[in-house]
């Protein structure tokens, strides 16, 4: 683990991989993904070539863009995946493996899972844990969920070991939360910074997203002290991997490390630097 100073700004690089985990017909789904950045639905039993097509650009094309730019500026990241999404890019997951970076789980497969029971879910996870350990040789201590979880995901989650949970929004630094199986470090996301919206609001353009990103990383810097505060950055390989944009996260990244009480790290780093220095409540 990289060691931080005592009041070093912690940023966590998340880089979400769901191309080819998403809700398909080809894979026995009823509707095809709804998620396009066009904005066309379509309707059950009918499938979307082109959002699929547009999927894969995140492979084919992305993933290389984020990937080189992750190697000049020598940063880690923790790359939240769905399980089924490395298995179809194997080259993705001999990166992560080859460069020593976390995987996360985000599932075994890029749909919801607040629609299942218990012994689904718990099923769900355990097949995202099993592939993602295939995949990178080592099994994920972190999990997000697609947006919506269950009041078993953390029970869950306790008892299958994780270090850490990240469907939370409510804070800039980790906490503890007590399940039936015993305590699960909370590392909160954000959704403010994250590349999705570009996705959302064809409004909002990679410039908007860079200079809030700057804004956000520089009130973090100046309200830097002891404790366990961090930044999320939250990227998608078809999103941020575009011609257009890919320059706004290097550009960022440079803005970033010119800092030197700075502490770029994995999240199960800083999960694991709070519960080393934070005891759970009895």
């Amino acid at each position: 683990m990289r060691i931080p100073s005592p009041t070093s700004m912690g940023l966590s690089i998340v880089v979400n991989v769901e191309e080819g985990a998403e809700q398909s017909i080809l894979d026995g789904d009823r509707s095809p993904e709804p998620v396009d950045e066009m904005g066309l639905a379509l309707k059950a039993g009918l499938r979307n070539y082109g959002n699929e097509s547009n999927y894969q650009y995140g492979i084919k094309e992305g993933f290389g863009r984020v990937s080189r730019i992750l190697e000049q500026y020598k940063v880690p990241a923790t790359w939240t995946v769905a399980a089924v999404a490395l298995e179809r890019a194997p080259e993705i997951a001999k990166f992560i493996r080859e460069r020593g970076d976390e995987a996360a789980s985000h599932g075994h497969r890029w749909i919801h899972q607040f629609r299942m029971d218990e012994e689904q879910e718990s099923q769900f996870l355990q097949d995202a844990c099993d592939s993602i350990e295939k995949s990178v040789g080592v099994r994920p201590v972190g999990h997000l969920s697609r947006y919506l979880l269950t009041e078993n995901t953390r029970n869950i989650l306790a008892k299958k070991g994780f270090l850490y949970h990240m469907d939370d929004y409510s804070g800039d630094e980790p906490y503890w939360d007590m399940t039936a199986n015993g305590p699960i470090v909370v590392m909160p996301y954000a959704i403010d910074t994250n590349d999705m919206k570009m996705w959302h609001d064809a409004g909002y353009t990679a410039k908007d997203w860079y200079e809030y990103a700057v804004d956000t990383f520089d009130q973090f810097y100046r309200e830097r002290q002891p404790g366990h505060r961090y930044m999320s950055l939250g990227l998608h390989l078809r999103i941020i991997g575009r011609p257009g944009r890919i320059n706004y996260f290097d550009k960022f990244l440079a803005h970033a490390t010119k800092h030197e009480d700075l502490w770029i790290a994995h999240r199960k780093e800083i999960a694991q630097r709070f519960a080393a220095e934070v005891s759970p409540p009895s």
